[in-house]
């Protein structure tokens, strides 16, 4: 009986009570009718009266045994589930709870106490190790600023560590995943089998998956058990020969609008539109077949516009929450320059940042006239770095296939403009930190018999129109954790829905039509999902849900989720008991977990608070003797009538 839950077993010894006291009663009332016909009654009519009495005795002694196990179950065993709960989390029982159970809820409190004052020695112990955090700090500074992307990997190709040059370089790049997935060909296959022949290290030629052309240097670790690092770079762009004549283009494009402003004599107000609207066509145009005559450099890398903006050291107007497909270094650089001259020039500047359809178009504005076409021209030839005089703003320009004029604005001509379009980056979002490891990863075995703390998970949330199946995402967010910590990997994005969005779900997580209107379809952004979740254990709150709005969604993306799923739910029935409420703000409650408000009821604020409770349950499943994947599955068989297993939901319904 040792697998069955305490309340379980009381129930079963107060049945057994039950039926031991109804065959009591039963063999009593035959032992007295023995006794009274050998006495010489009557046996018709003692059947009647002995039947009423073994009625009456049998119901009663069921009923009062029913009560008494009730009040049992209530006030003793169902607290005693509940009160080894808290002693498995260490978080603290209220007074009310247990206030049956005489010394036993004191005696918990004492003992989750005496676990936090362990805890306060242990981090007390953990203190005197910040010499050498400070010194890991340090490298990982290092590493994350020396420019090159680094990446170490285990003895079977898995990333082990990577910089954030290195997440720029191969977008996507996660943890505990094959390295050789974010690369096309056979490039690095081949640089691994020159290692393996006996090669100290090895220059290599790549093309990440999206395009991009890279080179790298790969050298093995000397430790046993393998493993590598591989330094990479941006390929040097090899020079485009109709250069001269696409610079001479621009130039002819560039100064077409602000001619407009020169033209003596009235000029109808819709052919200055449909000029100026030509003029642009045409810089567009350029930009164009730029990039179709030049394979060019590996695709520009993003850079938060607000980033770039808090950057230039100028007044800001209004910026958008974009990201910019551009090299930040490179076209923060000119701006500051080209901002510096204005100034100077008496035409102090305000920098403002909108998205206008596919492109973002960075402006640099003034009260006054507008700045003459050949003194921009020549403010281009100077270079933004003095470190990189062989770099002009013109090659800026011409490398990120743009332009930049100066303007008159149409809505206002007492001010003046410089106009510089560039593309805008993806809408979906992964944050990274600056350095990202787990060297624990190194040498762990299947996802099923992986230790809990040992599994790459990635715990995440949707923010939908309704509540059923049926409805649509508008928001997904998630998070990774390896080695049971979270690695600060992030994914969040808006969703457009292709419907509008009920008030009623707007009032829960503030997601209004206007804030989706630009958001990429639920296709781009599973897409995007799905690459940051695949080969992870998923974890969500109430998975079901989640999982089911997934796979409801396979018709129309084309994903497949094949991931692994743990249900916070699930965990929490299996340590505090099915008697207990199960919702997330409950579980943080009795985790000390604080979410807030402004989160609340957001994709990430869920899921990050999902994660902790995850984290914070780890160690009571593991009390429970609940330490892999594969006893998570069992023990989830256990609670159907709580709610349906997600594993169990993907393997009958695909």
């Amino acid at each position: 009986m040792s697998h069955l839950s305490l309340r379980l077993r009381i129930f079963l010894i107060f049945a057994a009570l039950a039926a031991g006291l109804l065959t009591a009663i039963g063999a009593g009332i035959v032992t007295a009718r023995m006794m009274l016909l050998d006495a010489g009654a009557d046996g018709a009519s003692l059947t009647d009266p002995l039947a009423l009495l073994a009625l009456i005795a049998g119901f009663s002694a069921t009923g009062l045994t029913a009560l008494v196990w009730y009040l049992f179950d209530a006030h003793v065993a169902r607290p005693i589930e509940t009160l080894a709960g808290h002693l498995l989390t260490g978080a603290a029982p209220d007074a009310a709870e247990g206030r049956y159970l005489a010394d036993l809820a004191p005696a918990t409190r004492a003992a989750v106490d005496r676990a936090r004052a362990r805890a306060d020695l242990d981090q007390a112990i953990e203190a005197h190790a910040e010499v050498l955090a400070h010194e890991t700090s340090m490298l990982e500074s290092i590493l994350s600023d020396i420019g090159a992307g680094a990446v170490l990997t285990d003895g079977e190709g898995r990333v082990l560590f990577y910089n954030a040059a290195a997440a720029q370089l191969l977008p996507g790049l996660a943890l505990d995943r094959d390295l050789a997935s974010f690369l096309q060909g056979g490039g690095l296959a081949a640089a691994q089998a020159r290692i393996a022949a006996g090669a100290t290290a090895t220059d290599l030629a790549l093309r990440g998956m999206d395009g991009a052309r890279l080179t790298g240097r790969l050298r093995p670790m000397t430790e046993e058990g393998g493993g590598a690092v591989l330094i990479l770079r941006p390929a040097r762009r090899e020079p485009v020969p109709p250069r001269a004549a696409l610079e001479n283009l621009r130039r002819h494009a560039a100064a077409l609008t602000p001619l407009l402003d020169d033209l003596a004599g009235p000029l109808p107000p819709a052919l200055t539109e449909v000029i100026r609207q030509e003029g642009r066509g045409l810089a567009s145009a350029l930009r164009d077949l730029d990039a179709a005559l030049d394979p060019g450099p590996p695709k520009q890398r993003g850079v938060a516009a607000e980033e770039l903006a808090r950057g230039l050291g100028l007044p800001l107007g209004e910026v958008a929450p974009i990201t910019l497909a551009a090299d930040g270094w490179q076209i923060g650089g000119l701006l500051a320059q080209l901002g510096q001259r204005l100034q100077d020039s008496g035409r102090p500047p305000t920098a403002e940042i909108s998205a206008e359809g596919p492109e973002a178009v960075l402006r640099l504005s003034w009260t006054g006239a507008a700045l003459p076409m050949d003194a921009l021209d020549r403010w281009l030839q100077d270079a933004p770095d003095p470190d990189h005089p062989e770099l002009a703003g013109a090659d800026i320009l011409a490398a990120h296939g743009t332009s930049i004029w100066a303007e008159t604005d149409p809505a206002d001509p007492a001010t003046a403009r410089l106009v510089l379009p560039l593309r805008v980056s993806a809408i979906a979002r992964e944050a990274r930190p600056s350095v990202t490891y787990d060297f624990a990863l190194a040498g762990h075995g299947a996802p099923d018999l992986r230790p809990l703390s040992a599994l790459t998970c990635v715990v995440f949330d949707t923010e939908t129109t309704g509540l059923a199946l049926s409805d649509r995402i508008v928001q997904i967010a998630g998070l990774r954790i390896a080695g049971g910590r979270l690695t600060g990997e992030q994914f969040d994005t808006l969703v457009h829905p292709g419907m509008a969005i009920p008030p009623t779900s707007t009032a829960i997580h503030r997601i209004t039509d206007a804030m989706v209107a630009d958001a990429p379809d639920v296709t781009t952004a599973l897409r995007g999902f799905h690459h940051f979740a695949e080969g992870a254990v998923l974890i969500a709150h109430n998975a079901p849900f989640d999982m089911g709005l997934l796979r409801a969604a396979e018709g129309q993306t084309g994903l497949h989720f094949p991931n692994r799923v743990m249900d916070t739910v699930l965990l929490s029935a299996m340590i505090w008991g099915q008697g207990a409420r199960h919702s997330l703000d409950a579980i943080c409650a009795r985790l000390g977990i604080t979410i807030p408000e402004q989160l609340r009821h957001t994709a990430m604020g869920d899921a990050e608070a999902t994660a902790q409770a995850y984290l914070r349950m780890l160690p009571a499943l593991e009390a429970k003797g609940i330490t892999r994947f594969d006893q998570v599955l069992r023990q989830a068989q256990k609670y159907r009538r709580l709610l349906s297993d997600a594993n169990l939901a993907a393997a009958h319904g695909g």
